[in-house]
């Protein structure tokens, strides 16, 4: 079963029907996987495909797949919610966030492995997903200074 499909089952599971809407909603997030898309861009991209669709449904359609564990909602304090798929088989990765240009760079790997196991047993506490942000300057706003 491809990616679309789990996504879609787990809809179906959930008694939800895939709409246009949620199909155009979906493709496009799946299409910028790694681009950690804001509401407003994932409109401005779906609006493209469906233009007859609205920001608000997008919003609720968003609200939607958080709440049924299909995508994440990101917070970079940069003021506006961002959004990736969820990844099944992983815990949540590590985001590298410039300071000038807003760019956000995954960071690929858990670092934080080695820690939990040491919080679940000391602290007899089931971690069950962290989330780490590193801020500082990408090399294209490094080099520009």
């Amino acid at each position: 079963m491809n990616e679309f499909d789990k996504l879609k089952e787990k809809l179906k599971e959930k008694g939800f029907k895939l709409t246009t809407q949620r199909r155009v909603i979906l493709d496009v997030i799946m299409e910028n996987k790694n681009k950690h898309l804001s509401s407003e861009e994932i409109y401005d991209l779906v609006k493209r495909k469906y233009p007859e669709i609205g920001l608000a449904t997008v919003y609720r359609t968003l609200q939607l797949f958080e709440e049924l564990g299909l995508v994440y909602k990101l917070n970079f304090d940069d003021g506006r919610n961002r959004y990736e798929l969820y990844q099944e088989d992983s815990h949540q990765h590590h985001h590298l966030i410039c300071l000038k240009c807003g760019n956000v760079i995954e960071m690929e790997g858990d670092l934080l492995e080695d820690l939990e196991k040491l919080i679940e047993k000391t602290k007899d506490f089931e971690i069950i997903d962290h989330n780490v942000k590193f801020y500082g300057y990408c090399s294209n706003c490094r080099n520009k200074v």
